[in-house]
C-alpha cells in the first residue's frame, strides 16, 4: 500500500475536486493551465507504475486549457465544466483518433465526429487530455488488453483495477484530474470505482446518449466525489439525436440539488444476489454497515433476495459469447489471432451455440426487467455489494480467471443494465489492509437523481475516507 507522505496532505491542484477547481477559477485563485500542467506532472510520476491512458496529449490539451484560462479571465465561461480536466475511455470515440476497444485485432481507423458524451463535454469547454485503456471489446472486468499495456491498480499496483473501464479507474484513484468518463454493459463503471474507492454512476438506460447504442449500454461519470458526479450528468444528460434509445430532455432533473433524507425510505439489502461467486466477508461487512448508516438515519431497512438465477446468467453469456463471436468471425483468421487469448476462447464457444439458445440468452434480459420491477414495488432504494470480492491479482482477465466461468463477479452489477435502473458504486469502506470496498445504491428506472441524493447523504454518514494513494518513489 502506498502511504502519504506529510507534505502531500496538503491538496494539490490535481487533486482538488471539480467543484473546487470551478470555484477556485471563479475567484482567479488559479487558472485551467495551471491546473493542468500539475495533473501533466502528476501523471508522469504516476504513470510508468500504472498504465492508464491511451493517447495521452499534453500539447493539444494545453492549448485548450490556454482558451479556457482566457474564457475565465474574461469572465466568460462557457459551462460548470470549462478548463475542468477530463480523460475518456478508448471506445468513446474523439474525432480524428482511432478506437481500438482494447483489441489488436481491431484496425485503427480515425473517427470521424466526437460519440454525444465527448462532444457534450468538449463543448462545455472541458479539458479532454487524454484517453484511457480498456480490455478487449470491453468484455472484460480488468485491466488486460491485447492492445494496451497492463493497468494496474494504483491502491496496491499487484492488484486489478478493475472494468472494462479499467484505466479510467486507475486514473481517478491516482489523482489525473477530478473527472474520468466510462462505458457499461454489465458494471464496468462500477466495478472500478469499487476497486479503485471512487464514486461511478451508471445512469437509466438512455439517460446519457451514447453511439452507438446497443441493450443495457451507457456512459457515466466515475469521479472521487458525488458532486463530481452530479456535476458531469449536468453536461452528459443533454439530448442527442445520434441514439434511438436517448430520454427526451427534463428539465425537472436539477443535477446540483443533491440534499435528500433517507428517513422513512424504504430500502433493501440484497447481500445475496441469488447466483455467482461467494459473498467475501469483509465485503458482506462494508455493505451491512452501509445498510445501519441509512437505518440511523430513519431509513427502514429490510433484507431482501436476489433477483438473478443460474439461467438468467447462463443466457447472458451465452447471448454476449455469440454477439462478439459474430464480430471476430468477420475477421481473417491473422487478425483474429491478435485477440486476447482468454476472450478468444471465450468467445468461440459462441459458434456452437443454437439459435433458439442466443435467443433464450437474449430473452434473460427481459427477465431481469420483470423481476426488478418486481422487486422495486415495495421498495425504494436497494443497498447492496458492488463485487463479492476485495479484489483479485492485476494480471486476471477475471475474478477467478476461467473463461468458461466468467461472469460469476458480476451478479451484483449485470442485473441493473439488462433492467436498466440507475445504480451507483461508491466506497463504503475498507479491508484490513487498507484496500477499498465499495457499496451500490441502485434506484427505480430514470430515478438518477435520487440515486445521487442517496449516495451524497451516504458521504455524511460514512466518515472520513482514508487518503489517496501517492505516487512511487522516483
Amino acid at each position: 500500500m502506498q502511504k502519504p507522505t506529510p507534505e502531500e496532505e496538503v491538496t494539490s491542484l490535481h487533486d482538488l475536486s471539480a467543484t473546487d477547481l470551478i470555484a477556485g477559477y471563479r475567484a482567479k485563485q488559479f487558472s485551467p493551465s495551471e491546473v493542468l500542467e500539475e495533473v501533466i506532472e502528476h501523471v508522469a510520476a504516476w504513470e510508468p507504475h500504472i498504465r492508464a491512458l491511451y493517447l495521452f496529449d499534453p500539447d493539444g490539451a494545453r492549448a485548450v486549457a490556454k482558451a479556457s484560462s482566457d474564457r475565465w479571465q474574461r469572465g466568460e465561461p462557457v459551462s460548470t465544466l470549462d478548463g475542468v480536466p477530463v480523460t475518456i475511455k478508448d471506445n468513446i470515440a474523439t474525432k480524428g483518433q482511432p478506437i481500438p476497444l482494447g483489441a489488436a485485432s481491431v484496425k485503427l481507423v480515425p473517427a470521424e465526429k466526437d460519440a454525444p458524451p465527448a462532444a457534450r463535454l468538449r463543448e462545455a469547454g472541458a479539458i479532454i487530455f487524454s484517453k484511457t485503456t480498456m480490455p478487449d471489446y470491453g468484455m472484460l472486468s480488468s485491466g488486460l488488453s491485447s492492445f494496451h499495456p497492463l493497468t494496474r491498480n494504483p491502491w496496491d499496483r499487484s492488484k486489478n483495477p478493475g472494468g472494462s473501464s479499467s484505466g479510467a479507474g486507475a486514473a481517478g484513484a491516482a489523482g489525473y484530474g477530478p473527472l474520468h468518463l466510462g462505458t457499461d454493459i454489465g458494471g464496468s463503471v462500477r466495478l472500478p470505482a469499487c476497486w479503485c474507492g471512487l464514486v461511478a454512476l451508471k445512469p437509466s438506460l438512455g439517460r446519457v446518449p451514447i453511439d452507438p447504442p446497443y441493450v443495457g449500454r451507457v456512459a457515466g461519470p466515475i469521479t472521487r466525489t458525488v458532486d463530481d458526479a452530479a456535476l458531469m450528468m449536468c453536461v452528459l444528460a443533454k439530448p442527442d439525436r445520434r441514439d434511438g434509445m436517448s430520454l427526451p430532455a427534463d428539465s425537472s432533473i436539477h443535477w446540483k440539488t443533491l440534499d435528500k433524507s433517507p428517513r422513512k425510505l424504504r430500502i433493501g439489502l440484497m447481500l445475496d444476489p441469488g447466483a455467482g461467486q461467494p459473498l467475501e466477508q469483509e465485503v458482506r461487512d462494508v455493505a451491512v454497515n452501509a445498510a445501519k448508516a441509512f437505518e440511523s438515519a430513519g431509513a427502514i431497512v429490510t433484507e431482501v433476495n436476489g433477483i438473478l438465477t443460474r439461467e438468467m446468467l447462463d443466457g447472458l453469456d451465452n447471448f454476449w459469447r455469440a454477439r462478439l463471436w459474430d464480430d471476430l468471425s468477420k475477421l481473417s483468421p491473422e487478425e483474429r489471432g491478435k485477440t486476447l487469448p482468454y476472450i478468444h476462447r471465450w468467445a468461440e464457444a459462441g459458434a456452437k451455440l443454437s439459435g433458439v439458445d442466443v435467443v433464450r440468452g437474449f430473452n434473460a434480459t427481459m427477465a431481469i426487467r420483470a423481476a426488478a420491477a418486481k422487486l422495486f414495488h415495495e421498495l425504494d432504494y436497494v443497498i447492496s455489494p458492488v463485487s463479492p470480492v476485495v479484489n483479485f491479482p492485476a494480471e486476471f482477465a477475471a475474478p477467478i480467471n476461467d473463461p468458461d466461468r466468467p461472469f460469476e463477479h458480476i451478479c451484483y452489477t449485470v442485473p441493473w443494465n439488462m433492467a436498466e435502473n440507475p445504480a451507483l458504486s461508491i466506497n463504503g469502506g475498507y479491508d484490513a489492509k487498507g484496500f477499498p470496498i465499495g457499496v451500490q445504491i441502485i434506484g427505480r428506472r430514470f430515478d438518477d437523481l435520487g440515486v445521487l441524493g442517496m449516495a451524497k447523504a451516504f458521504e455524511g454518514l460514512r466518515g472520513a475516507q482514508r487518503p489517496w494513494p501517492s505516487p512511487p518513489a522516483k
